[in-house]
């Protein structure tokens, strides 16, 4: 019986592109797979009909042989015509090479995308709530200098690699599966030189850096990432290149301490402020503002500055400035100064409940405590 003609097989046209033809035989060849028809010879029949006619069409040298001399130019090479059933390793490599990465195929190397970088980023809060824009310098993958990229000493071409046949990619038969990988001569180019580059090794590419702008929008905070689409390292076989990404480091403020869209401050006040009242400056991101203290504040007292934290990177409204008062004990007296607190606390003896209501109540709680003891 007279072999159908090839193109008829795989139901192309003759100027079928490569991918016109791996398309057609993944779909015949998932048809009609021996695994999915068991015991029907017929779809047996077809599908090694298409593995063969796929083998010769993808192949440059056997279609153009076959194309001038019909099946007579390929008989002898075409490999496969009319033997056993395809082993699982050819499906996987052909029908699914593509969709799981595992080779390159004929015709070209698989190209690899580069490896995205990450870079901490430090940052003092202001520039962090206001935007900045700095320069970093990142560590990469750049062209090697003395050999112009090509990897060559002498800039001689590269040849073609001779353990995968330039492929960039070797199989390795493990039993029923066959497995690709990248080719360990190669490193996956599919070419190697004759005289490599000593810097480079070859490769075309040595460790460097390069110096990129990095616009920080306003109100980043600390674990904020920015990706910089493209500045990764450089890829290989001409993939693309991978991304950085700047990781957000906020420095810790000798003032403000951040939550969300709020800052937080300790505000310290003398005793006489606490107990009298008065004003004091107290610094935020936008200037100085004037803070009220009532007569008789005590330590722990917070006040809040409405719109005087930050707008958040992320949108909504802008936060609150919280200062928690604490009342500083004064240190370093002299003796005029300690009479006359002997004396002012002289003055309050006997009012206890009058001038400090919370000792006094501690003061019965201990007493009432104590008591409860001795009957338990």
């Amino acid at each position: 019986m007279a072999k159908r003609d090839y193109y008829e097989v795989l139901g192309v046209g003759r100027d079928a592109s490569e991918a016109d033809l791996k398309k057609s035989y993944r779909r015949l060849a998932m048809k009609h797979h021996p695994d999915r028809n068991e015991g029907d010879l017929d779809s047996e029949a077809k599908f090694k009909e298409a593995k063969e006619a796929f083998e010769v069409l993808n192949d440059p040298r056997k279609r153009a042989a076959y194309d001038q001399f019909g099946h007579a130019g390929v008989d002898s090479s075409a490999g496969g015509g009319g033997g056993g059933a395809a082993g699982f390793g050819d499906i996987f490599d052909t029908v699914f090479g593509d969709i799981f990465g595992s080779g390159g195929g004929r015709g070209g190397n698989r190209a690899y995308r580069g490896s995205d970088l990450r870079y901490d980023l430090a940052l003092s809060l202001e520039d962090a709530v206001r935007g900045t824009e700095v320069k970093i310098r990142v560590p990469t993958l750049i062209d090697c200098e003395p050999c112009k990229a090509t990897g060559s000493r002498t800039g001689a071409p590269p040849k073609s690699c001779g353990t995968c046949g330039g492929v960039g990619q070797v199989r390795m038969q493990q039993g029923f599966f066959s497995v690709q990988q990248p080719c360990p001569q190669c490193r996956g180019a599919g070419s190697t030189v004759s005289d490599p580059c000593s810097p480079c090794g070859g490769t075309g590419k040595t460790r460097g850096h390069k110096t990129i702008s990095v616009k920080v929008p306003a109100g980043v905070d600390n674990g904020d990432r920015i990706r910089l689409s493209g500045e990764g390292e450089a890829g290989q076989s001409g993939g693309p290149p991978g991304d950085l990404y700047v990781n957000v480091v906020v420095d810790e403020h000798p003032i403000f301490t951040r939550e969300e869209n709020h800052l937080y401050c300790e505000v310290p006040i003398d005793f006489v402020t606490a107990a009298l009242g008065g004003e004091l400056e107290v610094p935020t991101l936008k200037g100085r503002v004037l803070l009220k203290i009532p007569s008789e504040t005590q330590t722990g007292k917070m006040f809040r500055m409405r719109g005087k934290g930050v707008k958040g990177v992320r949108g909504g409204g802008v936060g609150d400035l919280i200062c928690r008062v604490v009342v500083e004990t004064p240190i370093n007296l002299n003796k005029s100064q300690k009479d006359a607190l002997r004396s002012f606390g002289g003055s309050l003896a006997g009012e206890g409940k009058k001038h400090s209501p919370r000792a006094d109540s501690w003061l019965d709680g201990v007493k009432k405590f104590f008591e409860d003891m001795k009957f338990s």
